[in-house]
């Protein structure tokens, strides 16, 4: 009978100690903006205690970056010929299934809460089978949040949303203009299929099957003067991201590049006059080239981080051999600007009121 009392007594003694331990706790993280001397070293600080506060400083600004978002480019083929692309055909590469699907593993580990496949035009590969599974690997077996697809639309089919929609948060169609005309200057159009018409046929696709749908516009010479007010509106996008024409050395600026995007650019006043025509969009989310350079973490067909610091892409070692912190230290990811442009929002579709 005392043997049992005893061994109560002890359950409670420890409970009473780790609940003590836990007040200490919060308590240091409370005085610790007070940058009092903590005898408890914080997360993130190898000897608090010691080191001075440009020696901490330097401790958190050394730490790899989180992949909150991650955009990855798994293929660089197109079917279509836009002259300002920035990731060009250079390479055929795509990375077997199962090697993708390991370094998305890895990317989830690290902290990634939303995945973005571009190309390329993604639904190129396996007419749309790859993206399709690795999409539904993303939401079923790793359970990120956010899984989204950028496309140019025109290789989509409707059974695709049947066998993969559930799956997919946000498809987000890239269209420049609404003027067929604009759209064939600047190349994206394939044969006589009409780009805005598909556009509409894809906004409904999107509807049927709970899908998230987006617009991105990239703003150049051809359609700055364009009046887009009307279309957007009755297309409701849930975003409707508007780009300021970017060069990148290597890739549509330069000798080794494969596209010559001069003759597309605009000045910063061009594109402002462009958002002050469009100030009354509710969706609208303008990106300049000053937010955009640094602030996305673009992974390449290597899953490579690409570095856009020195107007060209510099890539890292890939994930897949050196893991996922060596490789975004090399990034050159602006963690600050990403989150300034408004890179994390409500971007699960569970989480969104779909106004359709």
């Amino acid at each position: 009978m005392q043997l049992a009392v005893l061994r109560r007594l002890l359950s409670v003694g420890r409970a009473v100690l780790a609940a003590l331990r836990g007040s200490l706790g919060a308590l240091c993280w409370s005085l610790a903006p007070l940058s009092l001397s903590l005898p408890l070293p914080l997360p993130g600080w190898r000897d608090s205690a010691s080191a001075s506060r440009p020696e901490r400083e330097r401790e958190w600004e050394d730490a790899a970056p989180t992949p909150t978002s991650v955009n990855y480019h798994f293929t660089r083929q197109c079917n279509y010929k836009c002259g300002f692309c920035f990731h060009t055909a250079k390479t055929s590469f795509v990375l077997p299934l199962e090697e993708a699907k390991r370094g998305l593993a890895m990317l989830k580990e690290a902290g990634m809460e939303k995945i973005n496949f571009s190309g390329g035009e993604p639904f190129l590969q396996d007419r749309g089978e790859f993206v399709g599974k690795l999409v539904q690997f993303c939401k079923q077996e790793l359970e990120l949040p956010s899984v989204s697809i950028v496309s140019n639309g025109s290789l989509i089919r409707k059974q695709w949303f049947e066998k993969y929609g559930e799956y997919l948060d946000i498809l987000a169609i890239s269209c420049d203009s609404f003027d067929e005309d604009v759209n064939v200057l600047i190349g994206r159009r394939q044969g006589k299929k009409n780009h805005v018409e598909n556009l509409h046929k894809l906004r409904q696709w999107c509807q049927e099957h709970v899908v998230a749908f987006k617009i991105n516009s990239v703003i150049n010479r051809f359609n700055v003067e364009e009046d887009m007010n009307e279309q957007i509106k009755a297309l409701n996008p849930v975003r409707w991201k508007v780009f300021q024409c970017l060069l990148i050395e290597g890739e549509n600026s330069g000798e080794d590049a494969l596209r010559e995007a001069e003759k597309f650019v605009i000045s910063d006043e061009d594109f402002d006059r462009f958002l002050d025509r469009h100030k009354d969009v509710s969706c609208l989310v303008p990106e300049s080239n000053q937010k955009m350079r640094d602030s996305y973490l673009i992974l390449d067909e290597y899953m490579r981080f690409l570095n856009c610091r020195n107007g060209r892409k510099e890539p890292s070692k890939s994930i897949l051999d050196v893991g996922v912190e060596a490789a975004i230290k090399c990034s050159g990811f602006d963690e600050k600007m990403f989150l300034k442009r408004g890179g994390k929002y409500v971007w699960s579709k569970a989480d969104m009121k779909l106004d359709w």
